[in-house]
């Protein structure tokens, strides 16, 4: 009979070969997207596509100036849409909208792929995503007390940086996330493996079932929504990928649970860091989970309706 080191030693080599597997995947994409966009950047391409789309903010409350903080965060990250948000004199209420946008569809290539390599549809996540996070933005104008202001660039971007130190600033920010996302990936396959070795999932999916049940989510899905929620998709990847491999999730409880997450994760460190230049934290949290509820009970009305039609 084993002892409880050698079974957490056992879980640890299992989960090594896969996590392995996943770093180099997710290395692959992370390098290839923000070098990307650090040329988009450094050669003023995004500023510029950002300009053709700010006649649109106004619908949201928002200046022009604020259609780069959105395009920021929706290729490259949240950190590069607080960067630009950070620059601009905005009030609480521009900063919750902004912030709630962003939230809905930051990262879509990186996590578009992410969602994809569990299994949804690359298209559908990233329309959900884009059309999500512009309906929240114009229902939250609507609703929010006060209106738009007129709000002025205070830190226009300077571009005469020479592109090799540019370059080298990218390398250094770009490892030191490479590290992080390696170090971090390894750790959730672990803690997963281990908590399903010792039936530590089990009770965590008990006490949150009911909370699943009105999300609309299948309880053997708990440990992947707290770990979205938690370090966002990017990070979550790895736990997630780790569970369908085993078989422990079903093709249909994944798609619902991508659903859910693709509008409402990164839960605490972007939703204090947004709180931190002014939103409203419980507005940008409740109002992306309530968006999440209704497209988690749509999906379950599509899958409904097919197997009724399959039926007949």
């Amino acid at each position: 009979m084993e002892t409880t080191g050698q079974r957490i030693v056992r879980c640890i080599k299992e989960v090594t070969p896969s996590s392995i597997k996943t770093c180099i995947w997710m290395i692959e994409i992370t390098v290839g997207v923000s070098f990307a966009m650090m040329l988009l950047k450094y050669f003023n391409i995004l500023p510029w596509i950002s300009d053709l789309i700010s006649p649109i903010f106004k619908y949201f409350g928002l200046p022009g100036s604020a259609a780069l903080a959105y395009l920021s965060g929706y290729f490259v990250n949240c950190y590069s849409a607080i960067a630009v948000i950070s620059s601009l004199e905005m009030d609480w209420r521009a900063v919750t909208i902004i912030a709630t946008m962003v939230l809905c569809s930051h990262s879509m290539i990186l996590e578009t792929a992410v969602l994809r390599k569990t299994g949804a549809s690359a298209v559908r996540m990233v329309v959900v995503r884009t059309l999500t996070a512009l309906a929240l933005g114009f229902i939250l104008n609507l609703i929010l007390p006060g209106s738009a202001e007129e709000i002025v660039d205070s830190a226009a971007q300077e571009w005469d940086i020479p592109f090799w130190t540019t370059l080298w600033q990218w390398f250094l920010s770009t490892l030191k996330l490479v590290l992080l996302m390696v170090v971090i990936i390894f750790a959730l396959n672990i803690l997963q493996r281990i908590l399903s070795e010792f039936g530590i999932m089990d009770v965590i999916a008990r006490f949150f079932r009911p909370l699943m049940y009105v999300l609309g989510l299948p309880s053997n899905t708990t440990f992947l929504w707290l770990v979205a929620n938690i370090v966002g998709l990017g990070y979550g990847a790895a736990a997630m990928l780790d569970e369908i491999g085993r078989g422990s999730v079903s093709n249909r409880d994944v798609k619902l649970l991508d659903t859910h997450i693709c509008v409402s994760h990164s839960n605490v460190e972007d939703l204090m860091l947004m709180t931190a230049l002014g939103g409203i934290w419980w507005v940008m949290l409740l109002i992306r989970v309530a968006a999440a509820i209704v497209l988690v009970w749509e999906q379950r009305l599509e899958f409904y309706l097919k197997d009724k039609f399959a039926r007949s």
